[in-house]
């Protein structure tokens, strides 16, 4: 009988035994599996049983989190929605997340392990704390001079501190308002549908996702290219060029919309914008050292994070001549989005470094203490000082007497240059108006603030499309909000 009980107990003890090693297999080896699994509803429901922590614009929150009393609980809201929205992007029940929200997800989820000095602990519990908050660079005055000045025309506006590289503005227009993607339901899934099939393309971060060819805003960067390679090393000197000038190889003759520009020196071309002086220039710099001062600038860099991912600006490496002189005036292949443009401003405003652009401070805990701070690094150098400074002296003279009078902000020094892109098939859609510039307080040591604004005016007349007359005044009031000192 003895005999049989100690067989009873050993085998329960087996029992026991794989018992435990099956709750062990499910609860560590199988967990992320399960987790993971379309048909568990668990992961979901906890997610959303709690409000998303924040995203801040100067120390308020631009978000919040309101309760549905559904299955998945708290829905995320916006305030002033469309205004924020290429800044904070959306985090919906249905569709996901995007932009500040996915780069941060973890951090206003309440999953970033940061959150807490116990986060075994809640790991353990299978529980998280509250969600953190995400401080962005973004100053709320500039977002709204910018959003203001676009007035709902197709372009979009990026502004940066130069030698900081925080973002300062970043303005898509014509935008959306992200809380309508919040909840789940029919509602959400015709707004997503209805957005998606608006040829206005709403959702699209013309900032950040969209290249453009950039004009004689790119001028810039073939003038920095003359400068350092000593292509060009007196400004002022006539260059010898006709007008029009012949494209090498070809019999196609390149025109200038500016007067005055035959045998105009590299200031003259900047402050007028003269295509053929610029274009010239290009080809006696040659393909290899052009591609390597754009790649300085950061084009052809698919890699740049502010967190959010940036379409890579493009100047082509294998180019015959005749295509080498249009790219060194912004046209052929080379595009590039409104960010990039404001690095290249950022670059002469800086002393020829640029500073990575970024669009979250820190990282904070529900009650403000940090769990991370961004911090400043560099890209590298674009130029060097003395150029950069020879630059700034070019671009002042556009703004007090060229083509982006209309960028002057009384009280400050303002550089700048404007910018016509052509586009479409035989260059047959309406152009788009470039500005890129940067500005300085009188009593300022540095330049604090660079901007880019493009402007995608498609009911406009084409002969009055000008980057003066569309896009200099927007920067103008972005400089002007960026110059004044922000409240307290």
């Amino acid at each position: 009988m003895i005999r049989c009980i100690r067989w009873c107990a050993a085998f329960c003890a087996l029992l026991f035994a794989a018992l435990f090693a099956n709750v062990g297999r499910v609860q560590v080896w199988e967990a992320a599996a399960l987790d993971a699994h379309p048909a568990n509803k668990r992961t979901a429901i906890d997610r959303y049983a709690r409000p998303r922590g924040d995203i801040l614009v100067d120390g308020l929150p631009v978000t919040g989190s309101r309760d549905s009393r559904q299955l998945l609980r708290y829905e995320r809201s916006y305030r002033d929605g469309p205004l924020y929205a290429p800044v904070t992007g959306f985090s919906s029940q249905t569709y996901g997340t995007s932009f500040v929200e996915r780069a941060e997800d973890a951090v206003l989820s309440g999953t970033d392990p940061g959150l807490t000095a116990f986060p075994l602990w809640y790991e353990l519990s299978r529980g998280r704390p509250a969600g953190g908050n995400a401080v962005t660079t973004v100053r709320a005055a500039v977002q709204r001079a910018a959003f203001q000045g676009l007035a709902g025309k197709r372009g979009a506006v990026a502004a940066v501190e130069p030698s900081s590289g925080r973002i300062l503005a970043l303005v898509s227009s014509p935008s959306y308002d992200p809380g309508v993607l919040s909840g789940t339901g029919p509602a959400v899934r015709a707004a997503w549908a209805r957005l998606n099939a608006d040829p206005a393309r709403p959702m699209l971060n013309r900032a950040l996702r969209e290249t453009y060819p950039p004009g004689s805003t790119f001028k810039i960067v073939t003038a920095a290219a003359a400068l350092d390679s000593g292509v060009v090393t007196d400004v002022d000197a006539p260059t010898r060029t006709p007008d029009p000038y012949p494209l090498p190889g070809t019999s196609t003759l390149l025109p200038n919309v500016a007067t005055g520009c035959e045998d105009a020196s590299m200031a003259e071309a900047v402050q007028w914008s003269c295509n053929t002086v610029m274009a010239r220039i290009g080809v006696q710099v040659g393909l290899k050292r052009m591609v390597a001062a754009a790649e300085r600038f950061g084009f052809n860099d698919d890699g740049l994070r502010v967190p959010a991912w940036v379409s890579r600006s493009n100047f082509d490496t294998d180019m015959s001549p005749d295509q080498l002189a249009l790219s060194a005036i912004g046209q052929f292949n080379t595009t590039a989005t409104p960010l990039q443009m404001a690095l290249v401003a950022a670059a002469v405003a800086n002393g020829g470094e640029i500073a990575q652009p970024r669009l979250v401070e820190r990282a904070t805990r529900d009650d403000g203490s940090p769990v991370r701070t961004g911090q400043r690094r560099s890209l590298g150098r674009a130029m060097s000082p003395a150029t950069a400074l020879r630059l700034q002296q070019l671009m002042v003279k556009v703004v007090e007497d060229g083509t982006g009078r209309n960028a002057a902000v009384p009280g400050a020094v303002v550089g700048g240059k404007t910018g016509t892109a052509q586009h479409g098939v035989g260059n047959a859609g309406t152009p788009y108006a470039w500005f890129i510039g940067w500005a300085k307080a009188e009593d300022a040591p540095v330049p604090g603030v660079a901007v880019a604004v493009v402007v995608e005016d498609a009911a406009a007349r084409r002969g009055d499309i000008s980057g003066n007359g569309a896009a200099a005044p927007i920067a103008r009031a972005v400089l002007q909000a960026a110059l004044t000192p922000a409240p307290r």
